[in-house]
């Protein structure tokens, strides 16, 4: 089964919640962290990790926080996967995951080229769907 990790859905959760608000007020890790009951240790490395990558831009000081450095129609789900896992796409297969030398049976796998179709599939609706598809 496809599995999005921890970090990923700690950032979708706080993006979802910053294209909410309203007029485009910042947003504190805190504030996500406790709305949503999720870790604030794991959620500030994934905000610093949005931060970098240019998609939200941080505040720092008494009133910092965070905001969109983007419209929210112009973040893909594949630029935060990105952004917080360092590479474009979640993997099916171990030999798309990894290099196909770390398979054991690549040579002699039968289902790697039909399940790729379906990475082409899957990677294809993260470069489509944007975070204005998920507020």
């Amino acid at each position: 089964m496809l599995h999005l990790s921890k970090k990923i859905e700690y950032g979708l959760i706080a993006l979802r919640h910053i294209a909410s608000e309203v007029n485009g007020c910042v947003v504190t890790a805190k504030e996500i962290s406790d709305k949503y009951h999720i870790s604030y240790e794991l959620l500030a490395k994934v905000l610093q990790k949005l931060t970098r990558e240019g998609i939200i831009i941080s505040y720092q000081g008494v009133k910092g926080g965070y905001i969109l450095a983007r419209k929210p129609d112009q973040i893909k789900l594949s630029d935060v996967i990105y952004a917080i896992e360092g590479k474009s796409n979640i993997s099916l297969m171990n030999c798309e995951a990894e290099k196909p030398e770390m398979c054991n049976i690549f040579s002699t796998c039968t289902i790697k080229y039909p399940l790729a179709k379906i990475q082409d599939i899957i990677n294809n609706v993260f470069n489509d769907v944007t975070i204005s598809e998920i507020v």
